[in-house]
């Protein structure tokens, strides 16, 4: 009979390994022996300087999945901490520590939800993992990377629950069905230099690009689509290195987000931002560059047998039903959708990259037994 999981401090045992991204610092070794204590086949996955893992338990189907990441965000200002960021200490009831809310306890609670389950003989299919070291960082060498294996030699995964910190205000209040997609841009614009009492032997890059923003912001995106709030578009970073008065620079820079619903894709956005440029470089004596990069596309879990399944269970703990949303930003279900469907169910997310970042410990005992149930309720079903 495999041994029972204290989640706790399993997910102590992972605050204590620093995987800052895109180290490791041993997580995954943590993770790797707690799983194959349990009789799981477990595969290390290396791509480039990142460590993944994928393990399962059975080998019939269905198939339930659960996805995360031992990867943390930098702790900022460590003097600023109540408490060292990896001594994982719990004070008063809650575990301080970079990775206790996002996203260490969920890989611990599903472990000894897991655990209990083959322990009672619950699982007549399989259950698996696939856990990463590549979440909080570029997500090139991570989950992706995963997933693309997995479908390359035929592997089923058919339903999946990533542990991400989805509950808002109080633990189980949300759950996520899904995510909006998210594209970047680097707008260069080359001009000419010159004095300023001088502009016509100068092209001033400024002005080519205020009249793209102004075109790119000008425009309302969508008013909504169902399940997803509007699409956005922010500037999140305007440049003209120049440190005189009197000199027109030569380059001028910029960079935007648009996080946007099932209206768009990213490659429509992509060409719209190309299409703006075009529009801008009228009578501009110089050259506008667009450097568009997709972080992921929107996706919906749609309503049905396996959202009623999460939602019961959830309520089963908590009393009430969650709300199933598309808020937020990214995350690796936005890969994960090529295998599945995913839906992503955690604890509060409102410490998650904060100091002091912390889970409540009897939230994380509360996230196991949703964990369990659904579990039980898969397998039942």
């Amino acid at each position: 009979m495999p041994p029972a999981i204290d989640a706790v401090e399993l997910t102590r045992d992972l605050i204590r390994r620093p995987s800052v991204t895109p180290a490791d610092a041993g997580a995954m070794d943590i993770v790797e022996a707690t799983l194959n204590g349990l009789g799981f086949a477990c595969r290390r996955m290396r791509f480039g300087d990142i460590e993944n893992l994928y393990a399962r338990y059975g080998t019939a189907r269905p198939n339930l999945c659960f996805a995360g990441h031992t990867d943390v965000v930098p702790v900022g200002e460590a003097g600023a901490w109540s408490k060292d960021a990896f001594a994982a200490e719990v004070v008063d009831g809650v575990l301080i520590g970079r990775g206790s809310v996002d996203m260490k306890s969920a890989i611990a609670a599903f472990a000894a939800a897991a655990a209990d389950a083959i322990a009672a003989g619950q699982v007549t299919g399989s259950i698996s993992f696939l856990i990463t070291g590549d979440e909080e960082g570029v997500a090139t060498d991570g989950t992706t990377r995963v997933v693309d294996a997995l479908m390359a030699e035929g592997e089923v995964i058919d339903h999946c629950v990533v542990g991400e910190p989805t509950s808002a205000e109080t633990f189980g209040d949300m759950v996520k069905v899904g995510r909006r997609g998210s594209i970047n841009a680097e707008i260069t614009v080359e001009g000419v230099q010159g004095h300023v009492a001088y502009p016509h032997r100068a092209a001033n890059p400024a002005r080519a690009l205020i009249r793209m923003l102004g075109a790119l912001q000008s425009r309302v995106l969508d008013e909504g689509y169902p399940e997803f709030q509007p699409s956005n578009l922010e500037v999140t970073m305007i440049d003209m290195p120049n440190t005189a008065t009197n000199v027109i620079p030569g380059v001028a820079r910029a960079r935007l987000n648009v996080r946007f619903n099932p209206n768009h894709t990213g490659r429509q956005l992509a060409d719209w931002f190309d299409l703006e440029a075009w529009r801008a470089s009228a009578d501009f004596k110089g050259r506008i560059t667009v450097t568009s990069a997709i972080s992921g596309e929107a996706f919906l879990t749609e309503r049905g047998d396996f959202t009623d399944l999460v939602a019961a269970a959830v309520a089963d703990v908590t009393g009430k039903p969650p709300e199933l949303s598309t808020s937020g930003g990214t995350s690796d279900a936005r890969f994960i959708r090529a295998l599945c469907p995913v839906i992503e169910v955690g604890l509060v997310g409102k410490t998650m990259h904060q100091v002091d970042e912390r889970a409540p410990v009897d939230e994380i005992r509360r996230l196991q037994q949703v964990y369990a149930r659904i579990i039980a309720r898969y397998f039942e079903a």
